[in-house]
């Protein structure tokens, strides 16, 4: 996580919608606001009352949605793209957002040409693409990892592998592609590793018994042969941060792997991704009042490829956490994923503008 938007921030926008929708209610507001309906009809307006989320241009109070481009100081383009290296995963979460498990089979492995593909696409678009990361489902069942990591090393790019470093990363294939990589790109490649805690009770409490063990018998091994290593820990059981990071330092030197637990880049903490308390829409005054800028939300500057089940083609996606919305799907080529972003879902507002998520380090 980036730093957060305070939840006043997210009260004062609240208190302005209600605020709108009483004002709507006034009845002594009545005919000069069936005058302005009638006006912004005749414009080309939407109409108010709309449902939540429901329109790309307008909010349920009638006032212009934000939308966000794929720009940033860089130029256009995104600095970070993902590929979704397939759904499947050697266990089932209990919090799982994109519902990953040994059957879930929506999103397909992607094949290392596909990947290659859109490296070159993005290249031929002169995007900035500074890294690429893979996330899955578990990326290291999918058995052309190897060669899609070094798609992309190869290309330049730095590399990010979101896993659960247990059994799919250990095979011997994996292990022995793996080391290659780490010879000839060093740093270039970094491992996140998920540990929901730094306790197993609680780690297992979330993947299943036995799985934090397992977990830490592949970090030991990523560290004992000097990877990279970043962890992905999450706070959903209402521990201040600064007593998780500590326990994550303890858990860190005890096991001699070298990750600053301070650092929120090695070691990021993920709220839940839940829409808490019914945030309020964003809408384009709301930059103003938030003192934020779009360029630092997520789709300013990062897309994902995904491939469906059934699909033809791979497409690219707004956002890393909206894999099955269909809205939020851009078309099959880089030209088409360059167009704006309507913040039109709950997790446009709780996650990304108010909450200040990013995926990327």
């Amino acid at each position: 996580m980036t730093d957060r938007t305070s939840a006043f921030d997210a009260a004062d926008l609240a208190a302005a919608e209600d605020e709108r929708a009483a004002a709507s209610l006034d009845p002594n507001a009545a005919d000069g606001q069936d005058e302005a309906m009638e006006s912004a009809e005749s414009d080309g307006a939407a109409p108010p009352r709309l449902e939540k989320w429901a329109d790309p241009v307008w909010t349920a109070t009638g006032e212009r949605r934000a939308a966000v481009a794929l720009r940033t100081e860089a130029g256009v383009g995104a600095t970070t793209l993902w590929f979704n290296t397939g759904t499947l995963c050697n266990i089932a979460c209990v919090n799982c957002y994109i519902e990953s498990s040994p059957k879930n089979d929506r999103l397909v492995y992607i094949t290392a040409a596909e990947v290659a593909d859109h490296l070159e696409q993005i290249a031929a678009r002169g995007w900035p693409t500074q890294e690429i990361g893979f996330t899955g489902g578990e990326p290291f069942l999918n058995n052309e990892m190897i060669e899609i990591a070094e798609a992309a090393l190869s290309r330049g790019h730095r590399v990010l592998i979101l896993t659960n470093a247990m059994r799919p990363m250990l095979r011997k294939r994996m292990r022995a592609g793996l080391l290659d990589l780490k010879e000839r790109y060093g740093a270039a490649l970094v491992l996140r590793v998920s540990l929901d805690h730094y306790t197993a009770a609680l780690h297992d409490e979330e993947r299943g018994a036995g799985a934090f063990e397992k977990a830490m018998r592949g970090l030991r091994w990523l560290g004992e042969n000097g990877f990279e290593i970043h962890i992905a820990g999450r706070t959903m059981w209402d521990e201040p941060e600064a007593a998780a990071r500590a326990g994550y330092a303890a858990l860190f030197a005890a096991q001699g792997l070298a990750i600053d637990a301070d650092d929120p880049v090695q070691t990021m903490l993920f709220p839940e991704m839940t829409p808490a308390n019914a945030p309020p829409e964003i809408t384009e005054s709301c930059w103003g009042v938030l003192n934020k800028h779009p360029s630092e939300v997520m789709c300013a500057s990062s897309r994902m490829v995904v491939k469906r089940k059934g699909a033809e083609k791979p497409v690219y996606l707004a956002c890393t956490l909206l894999p099955y919305d269909a809205a939020f799907e851009l078309g099959e080529t880089a030209a088409e994923a360059e167009q704006s972003v309507a913040l039109k879902h709950p997790y446009c507002a709780s996650f990304c503008v108010l909450g200040g998520g990013s995926c990327s380090g």
